[in-house]
């Protein structure tokens, strides 16, 4: 509404009424404001040639076998001629487990139990910590598939493992690029894109 500004609360203000030390911040922040959004959408697009580009490369590559290769799926790493870039593509899977994931933990249960009867119970906790959730209620992937490298035999355990395989579901991915840039002692280095670390 013209002649007003709109505050916090919802509330149209008579710009009489607003102080100009907060016209000025306000006029400061909308205009940060639309440089960083400009500059989010810079980077989607940027994002999204990298993307496009080093799949088409892949699949440039791959023609020269005569082989097709299909989607955007699995890692890969792009190195300048002279090694001193690199662009890595990876596409992290989203997981979750299923119901089979309550059977796995039963069958834990019951190992713990018999493997703990003269333990001290900081072991129980140990296990258990791998079924905690968050605050959103999601159990720790890392946490949960780490249990399967532990190498344990028992045939309770073993199926407690096949369980917790049978129970994982891929329920979407996420694709990431970054760009690197090597150092003098041969490391790579992120090209930060984060405002932060700039």
């Amino acid at each position: 509404m013209e002649g007003y500004m709109e505050n916090a609360q919802g509330h149209q203000v008579p710009l009489a009424q607003v102080q100009e030390i907060d016209k000025a911040r306000h006029e400061l922040v909308m205009e940060k404001v639309a440089k960083a959004k400009a500059m989010r959408k810079a980077l989607a697009e940027l994002k999204a040639e990298i993307m496009d580009d080093v799949g088409a490369f892949i699949q440039l590559s791959a023609e020269k076998y005569e082989v097709k290769v299909g989607g955007n799926k699995g890692n890969v790493s792009l190195l300048s001629f002279d090694g001193r870039y690199k662009i890595v593509r990876q596409v992290a899977e989203n997981i979750t487990f299923d119901e089979r994931l309550q059977a796995a933990k039963a069958l834990i249960d019951e190992c713990l139990r018999d493997w703990t009867k003269d333990a001290r119970s900081e072991i129980q906790a140990i296990i258990d910590q791998a079924f905690q959730v968050d605050k959103e209620g999601n159990l720790s992937t890392s946490r949960v598939l780490g249990l399967r490298r532990l190498n344990i035999t028992d045939e309770r355990w073993l199926r407690a493992m096949q369980a917790i395989g049978d129970s994982i579901q891929v329920t979407g991915t996420k694709p990431y690029v970054r760009v690197y840039e090597r150092r003098d002692n041969g490391s790579y280095t992120a090209i930060p894109l984060d405002m932060a670390a700039v």
